[in-house]
């Protein structure tokens, strides 16, 4: 407990877990590019202890050997499909069985509380798991004084269904080597943060 509390004072700490949650985002909100292949690609992955490693080396692996088109065609089918994809990522149908409920009113109106403002051309609700990490990744980016309002996001409206979600996306049939190893990051990402959060608060 005491080494994860004194590494709130470390910068590269995190920036890292900001990195981390900023790569969730991308990977899960927009459809994959080339550009997006070639940064992933690029990732140096030090092994080290570190439980979210083995699956980010794996993502920059495939990230080299995959194709393009093969990812789009998993993206879509899995996040958009016909009326919907095979997976749902939205808080509110996790929660409820229903996308845009009550949760997502009370989550519009804390991020108006915390100053975040919906972006133009944005059209996913606010409870999108990808829009969720990007919240995240700016909370931990102002630094240690706001520790307490990550604890208490990350709380309300991650834990409740995140590794259901991401445990879902490992099982999808549309999945394939890398949206599966996408769900293997996201899940280790959220039982990191949860064992973190907790130690720090």
């Amino acid at each position: 407990m005491p080494a994860l509390a004194e590494a709130y004072t470390d910068d590269e700490t995190q920036q890292q877990r900001a990195d981390l949650y900023g790569l969730l985002g991308t990977l899960l909100g927009q459809l994959p590019d080339q550009a997006l292949l070639g940064a992933l690609g690029a990732l140096e992955v030090e092994a080290a202890a570190d439980p979210l490693a083995p699956a980010v080396a794996e993502l920059a692996a495939l990230a080299k050997t995959t194709d393009l088109p093969t990812l789009q065609d998993a993206y879509t089918r899995l996040f958009i499909g016909i009326g919907r994809g095979e997976i749902v990522p939205y808080a509110s149908w996790y929660l409820s069985g229903f996308v845009m409920d009550k949760s997502l009113s009370r989550l519009r109106q804390t991020l108006e509380t915390l100053g975040f403002e919906r972006r133009e051309g944005v059209h996913e609700p606010e409870d999108h798991m990808a829009a969720l990490c990007e919240v995240m990744s700016h909370l931990v980016a102002e630094g240690p004084d706001g520790r307490a309002v990550q604890g208490d996001f990350f709380t309300r409206y991650l834990l409740p269904w995140a590794q259901r979600f991401f445990r879902d996306l490992q099982k999808a049939e549309a999945a394939g080597d890398f949206y599966r190893v996408v769900g293997e990051f996201g899940e280790r990402l959220i039982k990191s943060e949860k064992q973190y959060l907790e130690a720090v608060n």
